[in-house]
């Protein structure tokens, strides 16, 4: 439990926020958009997996620009 109280939560909560908002805009804009760059199944497991890179990487490279 020592190793918990060390953790400098002022500095990573702010953070692990950001990422969870990111990952769920990222998740509601491949549910609304009709097509992507790449099968969006692809992009689903993604964005769970990895996060804050694949989310961002699906706003440049995923979304399809009409």
């Amino acid at each position: 439990m020592d190793v918990l109280n060390n953790i400098p939560w002022s500095l990573i909560a702010p953070l692990l926020i950001i990422q969870g908002l990111l990952m769920i805009v990222a998740w509601v804009d491949l549910i609304r958009t009709p097509e992507t760059n790449g099968p969006k199944w692809m992009w689903a497991v993604l964005i769970l997996i990895s996060g804050l890179i694949a989310s961002i990487v699906y706003f440049i490279i995923g979304r399809k620009q009409s």
